[in-house]
């Protein structure tokens, strides 16, 4: 339960995942934010206004995946790493989610990595498919991974191993 042990359940989870439509059209944020506090960077970042804006700071981010494109300029502007980007028409049997990413050493492009679901637990191999970290990402870097198409909903972070 969320507020027991920060993991969000189902119905939670049910609450910010675009509809089946939408996920159809290609890359879209989703915003895992769940609790009200103090926080709007999200909806300044989006150059397309997906995101808010917000009548009161302490908003939950609502997103209008009409407007968005799944460009990913929100998800380092979110201080609780709460934004991704899944792309499910990357290919056949691929998806693509771009997780915002604080570690270093950073991951190299191609490099296998083990995909995490929310609670920490492997739960598939990734390939890193493009790490973006510039300047003005104030070091928060974005990783795209390609991860088996049916657990982009769950892959919200990785592990780098060494095999």
């Amino acid at each position: 339960m969320l507020a027991v042990d920060g993991i969000p359940t189902p119905e939670d989870l049910a609450a910010k995942i675009p509809p089946p439509e939408r996920l159809a059209k290609g890359p879209v944020v989703i915003a895992e934010c769940f609790q009200p506090i103090p926080c709007d960077p999200c909806s300044h970042a989006c150059p397309r206004q997906a995101i808010g804006p917000f009548k009161d700071i302490n908003e939950i981010p609502q997103v209008d995946y009409d407007k968005c494109n799944g460009c990913g300029q929100c998800i380092t502007r979110c201080p609780g790493l709460a934004l991704f980007v899944v792309d499910l028409t990357y290919s056949e049997k691929e998806a693509l989610v771009k997780l915002p990413y604080e570690f270093l050493p950073l991951p190299a492009e191609g490099q296998e990595v083990a995909g995490v679901n929310r609670v920490g637990e492997k739960v598939c191999r990734a390939r890193v498919v493009k790490v973006v970290a510039t300047e003005k990402m104030d070091k928060t870097a974005v990783v795209w991974l390609a991860v088996p198409k049916e657990l982009a909903m769950e892959v919200r972070h990785f592990v780098i191993t060494h095999v």
